[in-house]
């Protein structure tokens, strides 16, 4: 393949069960982990050039209206914190154009704009749902000494943030909560999980460890399993 993905997706027998009118009505992404991954966000850009990975899966995003991201802009997806709750709001698309700078201040602007509220009565955290954490999105000046502010910018494109296309950003309120805390009970449910199977592995890696008597020497290595040509796969993903 070698045309845009979304024009090609325009083709296959599973998008057309969906009215879509034209490419701009779809996002593509790759999905890793089984999660989207990358915005392949360039409608001109072939396929090819995107020096996808072998293998590489894509979602389909059906779109309710046209959309065309500019090269500096950057889609989120944010969550209002619901009062009084562990608990979010459905998450709602937030195009931010970054022209003006990666920085923390400039992101909260955008959000508070978005959600109608003061800049200083919101807080924001980026969400990690492999960790199940949230971390609060902070000035830089609350973050390094003036020392290190003038060897480094403020981007939260670095860490700790990393912050790219498709990640949630959750938001509070401050003007009818204002605790620090931005996790769930799902939050609390999924590194609980993590952590039973952390130590199940621990356990099962004793076992193993305490059977093993003796060392098999001299076997011979298998030889290297003959690499599978690159395929692609795309589906289309419900992202509400």
């Amino acid at each position: 393949m070698c045309y845009m993905p979304c024009s090609v997706a325009m083709t296959l027998p599973s998008v057309s069960e969906f009215f879509i009118p034209s490419p701009a009505f779809l996002r593509a992404w790759t999905v890793e982990s089984k999660r989207p991954s990358r915005l392949l966000r360039i409608n001109q850009q072939q396929l090819r050039e995107y020096k996808l990975g072998r293998r590489t899966e894509i979602c389909l995003e059906p779109l309710q209206k046209e959309e065309n991201l500019g090269p500096q802009d950057v889609l989120l997806r944010i969550q209002r914190r619901l009062p009084g709750e562990r608990a979010y709001g459905p998450p709602v698309d937030l195009v931010w154009d970054t022209a003006l700078g990666w920085t923390a201040s400039t992101l909260q602007r955008r959000v508070a704009d978005c959600c109608s509220l003061p800049v200083e009565k919101i807080e924001i955290a980026k969400y990690f749902p492999e960790k199940f954490e949230w971390l609060p999105v902070s000035s830089w000046s609350q973050q390094t000494t003036k020392r290190k502010k003038k060897k480094k910018q403020e981007n939260l494109q670095g860490a700790p943030y990393y912050l790219k296309d498709g990640d949630t950003i959750g938001i509070k309120n401050l003007l009818v909560e204002d605790d620090g805390d931005f996790s769930t009970d799902r939050d609390d449910a999924g590194k609980e999980k993590q952590k039973q199977l952390a130590l199940g592995g621990r356990k099962s890696q004793e076992v193993l460890r305490g059977q093993s008597s003796s060392v098999v020497s001299g076997a011979e290595l298998p030889g290297r399993p003959q690499r599978p040509e690159a395929s692609l796969s795309i589906h289309v993903g419900s992202f509400r």
